[in-house]
């Protein structure tokens, strides 16, 4: 199986568009290279398990917020949010498996899944695990993640075999050291949780509107203190920056795809201002609008 294109493509909700592997072999692997873009918030159903190979990266998930270097990993659970980041313009490279829990458990009735799989799934406070090489059994889960993902990109015949063992490895382990059920705190964030999708899906679907931090707010039927509160803990931002990041990412997505003047990508994507869409598109993406359609498709 060759190395698959890392593409983020999300619905409204946030969850993850793209199909990884196949139906009839429900993994696949990603070489991310933050030098080219981020990865931004999301979920799946999948399970995800990454090994950083280059530079540092900030991980968000499940409403913690922890910066990882070379030569650590992590694990990140079905249905968990979840967004990385270069951090300090570090150039981090990570070696990413993405792969379906029935790959190891097969059908719903079997003693893994029963005994193993869900488990791991349904416990509430295993949202996301970091591996450190530190510690052996950590090292082990780190060294399971790469074999898988080397097997996975050689494709060599019977690698099936090789990629369903070693991501049973991993499996096995994170059961072996999954911490006990959520405290009453845990619960509260996994509640957060819900929220949070539900007002980052509002915002997908309205984001060319002028919206404020009480329409925003009203969707889950909290105060606007409650939503920035809610949004700080969860993602690290207020509601309207988030808002602001996303436009820019549909406008960066527009004007690759598209051959709409600058003017239009912006009013399109809520900039009412094209100076200001322009000085903000700037400040993230370190160039102009012009600049970047030019360079991403001369790449492209």
């Amino acid at each position: 199986m060759p190395l698959s294109e890392c593409c983020i493509n999300i619905d409204s909700s946030g969850q993850e568009l793209i199909d990884h592997g196949t139906g009839v072999f429900p993994v696949a692997c990603y070489q991310d290279d933050f030098r080219v873009m981020d990865v931004p918030w999301h979920w799946h159903p999948e399970w995800e398990a990454v090994r950083i190979m280059e530079g540092s990266c900030t991980i968000a998930a499940g409403g913690h917020r922890t910066t990882l270097k070379a030569g650590q990993g992590f694990f990140i659970n079905s249905g968990i949010l979840h967004g990385c980041w270069d951090f300090e313009n570090s150039g981090c490279v990570f070696h990413s498996v993405v792969f379906h829990p029935r790959l190891i458990s097969g059908s719903a009735d079997s003693s893994l899944h029963l005994n193993y799989v869900l488990p791991l799934m349904d416990n509430s406070s295993l949202e996301w695990m970091i591996f450190s090489p530190s510690l052996p059994w950590q090292q082990e889960a780190l060294d399971a993640v790469e074999k898988a993902w080397q097997a996975c990109c050689k494709g060599d015949p019977g690698y099936e075999f090789h990629v369903r063992n070693d991501l049973s490895n991993l499996v096995l382990t994170l059961w072996q050291h999954m911490p006990p059920e959520q405290t009453s705190a845990e619960k509260k964030t996994q509640r957060e949780t819900s929220r949070i999708k539900t007002m980052l899906a509002y915002i997908h679907q309205n984001y060319h509107l002028p919206l404020t931090v009480a329409q925003i707010a009203s969707v889950v039927s909290v105060s606007e203190s409650e939503c920035l509160r809610c949004f700080r803990t969860s993602i690290g931002s207020t509601p309207i920056q988030y808002l602001k990041y996303y436009r820019l990412q549909q406008a960066a997505s527009l004007l690759i795809s598209t051959d709409k003047k600058i003017s239009d990508i912006a009013l399109c994507c809520g900039f009412q201002d094209v100076s200001y869409f322009t000085k903000s598109f700037r400040e993230q993406m370190l160039c102009t609008p012009a600049e970047y359609r030019k360079a991403e498709r001369r790449s492209g």
